[in-house]
């Protein structure tokens, strides 16, 4: 059985959300230990990353999360964190990489077991969404057109990958100077396959105050 490393990003500025919203209060706990408690108690995950602002403020997250095997401090942009984050996964016993958002709280073990089978069967695998608008390309204030919705889907983490493969996508990526709003896309650009599993509604990422009260009440549902 392959050993699974799980690098969780929690270490931007959270500027529409005025204050470090992984650190935000969530039914008596950081809204960043939730999620490390999901990776936590999975048990095909082996080992955990921490990517926060400052090195220096993982010290309270070890309590109770004995899989944490480092803590470091992110870099400009999250696809530097990304790669800081996965300079500490350990080469020699690790066969897939998730990567996921600190602040989506409400990460399953179920979401995270079909995101490492995906892995397992095509290298790469992301969780989505269906939409349900009708969404339209708008330039300059102007519809453009109208897109298929059939064809599009919104992305969520954790996001997978076989661990040669995340590194040679990342290597590539920092060579060429590019860079993605998320992880998939890096494996995308070598014309490699990700697969699409199913992801959860519940599983939303934090960006305003309000988000906050969204997940207390799905937490009360």
């Amino acid at each position: 059985m392959t050993d699974v490393a799980a690098i969780v990003v929690a270490a931007g500025a959270a500027r529409r959300f005025g204050s470090p919203k992984q650190f935000a209060p969530l039914r008596g706990k950081a809204v960043l230990a939730w999620s490390l408690d999901a990776f936590e108690s999975h048990p095909r995950v082996g080992a955990v990353i921490v990517v926060l602002p400052d090195d220096a403020m993982g010290a309270d997250l070890r309590a109770g999360h004995g899989k944490i095997t480092a803590v470091v401090a992110g870099g400009e942009e999250r696809q530097d964190s990304v790669f800081q984050g996965f300079l500490r996964v350990d080469r020699q016993r690790t066969g897939i990489v998730l990567v996921h958002d600190g602040a989506r709280p409400l990460v399953t073990a179920e979401l995270i077991s079909r995101v490492i089978e995906g892995v397992e069967k095509s290298g790469a695998a992301i969780p989505v969404l269906p939409l349900d608008d009708t969404i339209k390309e708008v330039k300059e204030g102007t519809v453009v057109r109208t897109l298929d919705r059939s064809v599009l889907a919104r992305v969520q983490t954790p996001q997978g990958f076989r661990f040669d493969l995340f590194q040679r996508a990342l290597e590539q990526a920092r060579r060429d100077g590019f860079t993605a709003t998320d992880d998939a896309a890096l494996v995308e650009r070598l014309g490699l396959p990700v697969a699409a599993v199913r992801g959860e509604a519940r599983n939303i990422k934090i960006t305003s105050p309000g988000d906050i009260r969204r997940v207390e009440a799905l937490l009360d549902d």
